[in-house]
């Protein structure tokens, strides 16, 4: 411990708080001193927010000793090379009038890094004024840990996913080949890779949620979609999330759609077609319902087909309950028009 003349200023100003602590929240204090909650009590008098009280656990936490913060801006936990939005969001919690928590990196006395959760509130004395803050912190080192785990293991997940989708494409071809004409082997592989092209976007966005557009600039890239030599495509709605299942379901029937209008419709040789995809949000109870439209025009004259093939089927039968909605696939004189009703979750603006 540093001799009474060795200590700073600013260490003698933090040990007279901790003082006045005593005398006016003993009760208090002792239980803070004591708790296995990590937690601090800093001067908001101060620039900079000094510490002014640190209990045990708080010192244990951080690998230092009591002596050695206080009287330290809150800050310094941070080290030099913390990112400057992690300082503005510090010095914005201390700004508030109110409560605040968030999610930091400091670094212990060892040098090592460490993810915490903390909570920050104002302390105001009797005037109404704030003249401390108090902030608890949770150290989130095991959780994060075990995030690192689950999304190695789904990375590693994905790869092999992808590898067997990839092996079950070249079984199917090698199995076919001779037995179906190469339009059914083309079809075949167009759906598998429509399916892995869904399953490497979902990878990439750890199978939580995936934005609807993401889904159809996917699948509608080969098909022209975003091709600045000719204009195909008219895409237009509200951010909406998908579900893994209906993104899935939802990536597979553009890919039939899509397949069809390249075969036979909007999208066909020497056709100046075009391909309308609408959707907007609404609010039901519970959750939101989604009406997209996709409409065909410009293409040859349509006419009903005698009989359904595998796309209509897919598209009207399995998809349309994967959907857990409503797909109705109508043939239209002027171009083929698939309308989808199907809950869906919107992106709203965060407060």
């Amino acid at each position: 411990m540093p001799s009474e003349e060795n200590k700073s200023k600013e260490q003698q100003a933090a040990e007279s708080e901790v003082d006045s602590f005593r005398k006016d929240l003993g009760p208090f204090v002792v239980a803070a001193e004591t708790t296995r909650m990590a937690m601090i009590f800093t001067d908001a008098k101060e620039p900079n927010h000094p510490l002014i009280f640190a209990n045990d656990s708080f010192l244990s936490l951080v690998g230092y000793g009591r002596e050695e913060v206080l009287g330290q801006s809150f800050d310094f936990l941070m080290g030099r090379s913390a990112a400057p939005e992690a300082l503005t969001q510090v010095e914005a919690a201390f700004a508030s009038s109110s409560e605040n928590d968030f999610e930091i990196c400091f670094r212990r006395k060892d040098g090592s890094m460490f993810w915490t959760a903390v909570f920050i509130s104002p302390v105001l004395d009797k005037t109404g004024d704030v003249v401390q803050h108090f902030a608890s912190f949770v150290d989130l080192s095991k959780h994060k840990q075990e995030e690192d785990r689950l999304r190695f293991l789904l990375s590693e997940l994905n790869h092999r996913t992808q590898n067997t989708l990839a092996t079950v494409q070249a079984i199917a071809v090698q199995t076919l080949r001779g037995a179906a004409n190469r339009e059914v082997v083309d079809a075949f592989e167009g759906r598998i890779l429509a399916l892995s092209k869904a399953h490497s976007l979902l990878g990439r966005k750890h199978w939580e949620s995936v934005s609807l557009r993401d889904v159809i600039d996917q699948i509608l890239q080969p098909f022209g979609l975003n091709d600045r030599r000719v204009d195909r495509f008219w895409v237009e709605g509200d951010d909406v999330r998908l579900q893994p299942k209906a993104a899935v379901s939802l990536a597979m029937l553009f890919h039939e759609l899509a397949t069809n209008a390249a075969k036979h419709g909007a999208l066909s040789n020497g056709a100046a077609g075009k391909i309308d995809i609408a959707w907007q949000a609404e609010p039901t109870s519970p959750g939101d319902r989604m009406r997209l439209r996709w409409q065909e025009s410009g293409g040859p004259s349509v006419t009903p087909p005698g009989r359904k093939g595998f796309g209509s089927r897919l598209i009207e039968g399995g998809l349309a309950q994967d959907l857990d909605g409503v797909v109705r696939l109508d043939y239209e004189p002027a171009g083929v028009v698939c309308q989808i009703i199907m809950p869906v979750r919107r992106e709203v603006d965060g407060p």
